[in-house]
């Protein structure tokens, strides 16, 4: 054994703590170090040839790149759709690091299990039946294109043919009908074969609305001719989180032939509120469905979930055959339903936050960030330098300046605020105007926090820029 690897195994106990303990300061200090970091990156290093071992990697990565690091767990991060690590879904990665696990399959572990029982307790969260299976992947983006490659096999199995085995081209045309589908929609059908212009946008409701208009999406799917098609609703758009209604496009299946595909990748979490649960109702009519875990159920990157009801078409696009491996069963192993072989228990952090807080803690920071997204665009919209662009229908405020709404003004107020390091704000373009998005999804997001937020844009909107 190299004498470095000798000695850090030696040491192992000891090396830990000392992550631990650099872990915890970095924690500690995330309400005061800046949000955003905008400096420029150290230059390479040369690969060394003879190690530091880890005491001696740890000084390193503390003194180079720490500082450089964003404050994306931390409260006053409200860029993209960005979720922290509670305290319960940390000591389960941590743990995932440590045991190691690959749960491509259940044979010598106990982990599988553990994935099925998390998958069980993220169903009843979001009001799913027993008839949707799951399996965790990497992100929404993922599980957006598990999700429409089951769709895929489901429109060859209308038309006679097997995709998985024929491939795409035995498929003819395809139509995928939605109103404001998330990039990752578009992206999923290009890495299918479906290609992006397979997407048939539908009109959306009118009155600043990003919602489909369900009597447009009949008449789009009349228009087919009885042809079979894919729709993909959306659950919490990424400007202004509005929802589709899923009950009245299920609806339509009454008289169509579609697959309903339904992007619920942070707004699924509304099932949790009784006050914002009726945004999702009918997501469990749903032939697929995609939720994003390190959003909102704040567990560490990279973690999210698909669920369908045709687990069998899943199997026949992903099935694994090997013969070390063997043919999947009436419950397959989890290589067999999503793109990857190997997978580390993605599961153990959701599985920790979930026993560690309930359905009632998840519920209180759902209805928290809302409550803070409220208050923000309140605060926002009596500003004379900035207007709203849409009302805060959940967790998302979308914002702009009053007078001169250009790209290069709106950038750089994002940068002004980043430059703070109060806060982060991603920039958006909504209804044929720039703007900036705040989002709420951080387990440690406080009304302090939101009044900086507020404080820290408010100011800067009002100087001066070149």
């Amino acid at each position: 054994m190299d004498p470095t690897l000798a000695e850090d195994l030696e040491r192992l106990p000891e090396l830990l703590q000392a992550a631990r303990d650099f872990a915890v300061g970095e924690v500690r200090d995330l309400d005061h170090r800046p949000v955003a970091h905008l400096g420029k990156a150290p230059l390479p290093a040369p690969l060394p040839a003879g190690g530091a071992g880890t005491e001696g990697a740890l000084a390193r990565f503390a003194e180079h790149w720490a500082p450089g690091f964003s404050g994306s767990a931390g409260p006053r991060y409200l860029g993209f759709v960005t979720g922290g690590t509670t305290p319960a879904a940390l000591a389960g990665d941590w743990l995932t690091g440590a045991y190691d696990q690959n749960v491509s399959g259940g044979a010598g572990s106990l982990a599988g299990a553990l994935e099925h029982e998390t998958l069980g307790w993220l169903r009843e969260l979001f009001g799913l039946g027993e008839e949707h299976h799951g399996a965790f992947v990497s992100g929404a983006t993922v599980s957006n294109t598990v999700g429409l490659a089951i769709a895929r096999e489901w429109l060859g199995e209308r038309r006679g043919v097997s995709v998985a085995r024929e491939g795409v081209a035995a498929l003819g045309p395809v139509d995928v009908l939605s109103g404001s589908p998330h990039s990752s929609v578009t992206k999923a059908l290009s890495v299918l074969g479906l290609g992006r212009d397979s997407l048939r946008p539908v009109p959306v409701l009118p009155g600043n609305r990003e919602a489909v208009d369900v009597e447009r999406l009949d008449a789009a799917l009349t228009a087919l001719d009885g042809r079979p098609a894919v729709v993909v609703a959306n659950a919490g758009t990424v400007n202004t989180v509005d929802f589709d209604d899923l009950r009245a496009i299920a609806a339509l299946r009454e008289r169509h032939d579609f697959w309903l595909h339904v992007d619920a990748a942070f707004g699924g979490f509304a099932a949790l509120s009784p006050a914002y649960a009726s945004l999702v109702a009918g997501l469990d009519a749903a032939d697929s469905i995609c939720v994003d875990l390190h959003k909102w159920l704040n567990v560490p990157y990279d973690a999210a979930v698909q669920f369908t009801r045709r687990q069998d078409l899943q199997v026949r696009v992903f099935h694994n055959a090997s013969p070390y491996l063997g043919p999947p069963t009436q419950d397959p192993d989890f290589l067999h339903l999503t793109p990857e072989n190997s997978r580390r228990l993605r599961a153990l952090p959701a599985w920790f936050s979930l026993a560690a807080y309930g359905s009632a803690g998840h519920r209180e920071i759902v209805e928290r960030n809302a409550a803070l997204a409220r208050r923000l665009g309140e605060r926002i919209a009596g500003v004379p330098g900035l207007r709203l662009l849409a009302p805060v229908r959940l967790n998302v405020v979308c914002f702009t300046l009053a007078d001169d709404p250009s790209e290069r003004r709106v950038h750089e107020l994002a940068d002004a605020v980043a430059a703070s390091g109060e806060a982060f704000v991603t920039p958006t373009f909504y209804d044929g105007t720039h703007g900036l998005r705040a989002a709420f999804s951080n387990w440690r997001t406080s009304e302090a926090d939101t009044d900086r937020v507020f404080e820290a844009v408010e100011r800067l909107c009002a100087e001066p820029r070149s």
